[in-house]
């Protein structure tokens, strides 16, 4: 049985419809119109707003430039916001500020490198346009249009009813299925109560071109997590990352710890002082953790606790509490911002660790979940990170069954390992610094 695998529920939303509303929606979310629509309202009316808006007429060059600049621009920028918002838990409206700040920002590089002359006014009239544009486009379509599907199967109604965003239908026949035909359908394929004529049936929908989707691999795109009780129950085709993108990470990850490194130097002494003043002990926390295919490393990290003499380690205090009463005043203000994690740009320099993957653990702590979870190891497949998928989705765990649904999303994260995954993690993470979800 063929079907389509989706990654958000906006994607699920584009179901036929006969009303005028799930028309104009439909119309709304093709890109031609979105590309068409931004190209009238961030290049050609900027292009003719400049001239009344310029006192002084620029030349032909600049005027090209600035034209093919912003077009730039917005192809690139469009091209980030369908990437990053195909994946779950990518929210649209979130995205566009970055997608396409960043875009026009290295189109500004580029003129600012090449020294070429450009019209500002332009340039900041189309990256105004174009938010404009794609807000006005979003607040439209999430008032239009709410995704629909069927669920094939009563045993995991109950369970895909609770997944936000989507209506749910229960179809308890063919002839209700055939009813609604614009309708995609949810199956779970291993269900036993699965008729032969719900196969035939689902089987000649798929080749007419219905979309029929796996309840498993649905759950999985829209929670970010893959579900799996064995290793072997996995989708992933095989238990390798392989991709392109792998060897090229950690390039940029070293050129990027190098460059964050001198550029944040004086701050990080600063914190430095700040935690030796407070407290006695040194500022920086080591500690040995399980990492890149399993091997032991030292992790360096801004101590944000007191020191505790005399008292052995146990998985207990490895495991930091809510509110726990070791954490040092300009301890609760590095760990909520996320700033006593920055010493591990040196753990990325000398290759131990990335800037985004599986949090690395203790000994201790990799031993018992180990234990209690056999196929736990295979989250070392990829370099540890100061930042993931599982901290953004979950933030810090303090259980084994927070540990199962951590180690879910890290597996999420090894299955779609990709350039566009960590930038949806790294704005994610942004957002976490700001509003300290997930501090302990």
């Amino acid at each position: 049985m063929n079907f389509i695998d989706v990654s958000t529920a906006d994607r699920l939303a584009e179901r036929a419809g006969s009303t005028f509303a799930a028309g104009v929606a439909h119309r709304l979310s093709r890109i031609r119109y979105q590309l068409g629509g931004g190209l009238i309202v961030a290049v050609v009316i900027p292009a003719i707003l400049r001239g009344s808006l310029e006192r002084f007429p620029d030349q032909i060059a600049n005027y090209d430039n600035t034209l093919y600049g912003t077009i730039a621009a917005l192809l690139l920028g469009y091209l980030f916001f369908r990437k990053v918002t195909a994946l779950p838990g990518a929210s649209a409206t979130a995205n566009i500020l970055p997608a396409f700040l960043t875009s026009y920002m290295a189109i500004f590089a580029v003129f600012f490198a090449l020294r070429l002359t450009y019209s500002r006014t332009q340039f900041l009239l189309s990256f105004s346009m174009i938010m404009v544009w794609f807000y006005t486009l979003t607040f439209l379509l999430a008032r239009l249009r709410t995704a629909e599907l069927g669920v094939v199967c009563p045993r995991i109604y109950k369970r895909l009813e609770r997944l936000p965003g989507i209506r749910w239908h229960l179809v308890k026949s063919t002839d209700a299925a055939a009813k609604a035909r614009g309708m995609p359908l949810v199956v779970d394929f291993n269900d036993p109560d699965l008729s032969d004529d719900w196969e035939r049936y689902l089987a000649e929908e798929a080749i007419q071109g219905r979309r029929i989707f796996s309840d498993r691999q649905l759950m999985e795109s829209l929670e970010g997590r893959v579900r799996i009780n064995h290793l072997s129950e996995n989708t992933f085709g095989h238990l390798a990352p392989d991709s392109i993108y792998s060897p090229a990470k950690r390039y940029v990850d070293a050129f990027f710890a190098a460059l964050a490194l001198v550029v944040l130097v004086p701050f990080l002494l600063l914190i430095g002082l700040a935690i030796r003043l407070e407290s006695k002990g040194p500022a920086i926390f080591k500690q040995v953790r399980t990492g890149y295919r399993g091997k032991p490393f030292m992790l360096y990290k801004f101590r944000s606790m007191r020191m505790e003499d005399d008292i052995p380690s146990d998985k207990g205090r490895d495991m930091t509490k809510t509110d726990d009463d070791r954490i040092t005043g300009i301890g609760h203000f590095i760990r909520k911002t996320r700033i006593d994690e920055l010493p591990q740009i040196v753990n990325i320099l000398l290759g131990q660790m990335s800037w985004i993957g599986p949090r690395p653990e203790t000994i201790k702590l990799s031993q018992w979940y180990e234990n209690e979870i056999p196929f736990y190891r295979y989250r070392h497949i990829v370099r540890p990170g100061i930042t993931g998928w599982a901290q953004v989705k979950q933030g810090h765990v303090t259980s084994v069954d927070d540990v199962r649904r951590k180690l879910e999303y890290d597996f999420y994260y090894v299955k779609h390992f990709s350039l566009w995954t960590d930038v949806l993690i790294v704005i994610q993470t942004i957002k976490v610094m700001l509003t300290g979800f997930g501090a302990r």
